[in-house]
């Protein structure tokens, strides 16, 4: 990307954009797909900033802030989306709020509709455990649908490495549920250039990541791993779940 696409990434921030017809918007999947495939995360991101302007958000579970520091760095004030499912680990509520104290980013915080309180008197206590799917689909998947609607295009961490369901996710696609253009900047790399990025940054990590969770959801549907295990089989363990339906 040259260095006038740089400059009109970062100045095209707060700058509002009409949004693009959804033909407009897979014409653009087609010709940038191929042509970003093997870019690096930030001329990606630069990219979309350049394309999208305030029609672009982040996404981000605070898992580590990896794409939110990049974020930050190429288009300072991004919006940055977190989902607060109101079951989160006090670990990843502390690493939204660094998150927002410290980098150059504007942090969403979005909630389902009802509280817990309120989903557990509609279909009692511990949805969760009766049917992780209902639960996911009322405190995830719906409430991030809503918050993206004001968005042409979403950017999210998913790593191909991660689950055999991601390993042809592309790094430009069309989010069919969703409707929108859908760009995973990280889709390429591996562990170990997320721990890379990590150490030569000095990004934030959720401390759980330290202790046992290499993959980190709501507390009640996650668990440890031990060493040499799928690091995603800590998530809704013994359901034969692996996905919440953000990216199925």
């Amino acid at each position: 990307m040259t260095t006038a696409t740089t400059t009109a990434a970062r100045a095209f921030r707060g700058t509002a954009t009409e949004g693009r017809s959804e033909g407009e918007l897979k014409e653009l999947v087609r010709h940038a797909g191929a042509e970003l495939e093997l870019a690096p995360a930030e001329i990606i991101i630069e990219w979309a900033v350049a394309t999208f302007g305030d029609r672009f958000a982040i996404t981000s579970s605070m898992g580590d802030a990896v794409l939110a520091h990049l974020a930050g760095q190429v288009a300072p004030g991004v919006d940055v989306v977190f989902l607060d499912t109101g079951y989160h680990f006090a670990e990843t509520i502390g690493t939204r709020d660094a998150v927002e104290a410290t980098l150059p980013v504007n942090l969403i915080s979005i909630t389902p509709v009802q509280t817990v309180a309120e989903q557990d008197a509609v279909y009692g206590k511990d949805l969760f455990a009766r049917d992780p799917d209902l639960c996911c689909a009322l405190r995830k998947v719906k409430p991030l649908e809503d918050a993206l609607a004001g968005y042409d295009a979403w950017a999210t961490g998913l790593r191909r490495d991660e689950t055999r369901n991601r390993v042809i996710a592309p790094v430009i696609g069309w989010d069919e549920k969703k409707r929108k253009v859908k760009v995973s900047p990280l889709a390429r790399w591996t562990a170990d250039d997320v721990e890379r990025y990590v150490v030569e940054h000095g990004v934030l990590v959720n401390p759980l990541q330290y202790d046992g969770y290499p993959s980190i959801g709501c507390w009640p549907c996650t668990r440890r791993v031990d060493p040499g295990e799928d690091p995603r089989s800590g998530r809704w363990a013994g359901t034969g779940k692996t996905e919440c339906g953000i990216h199925a």
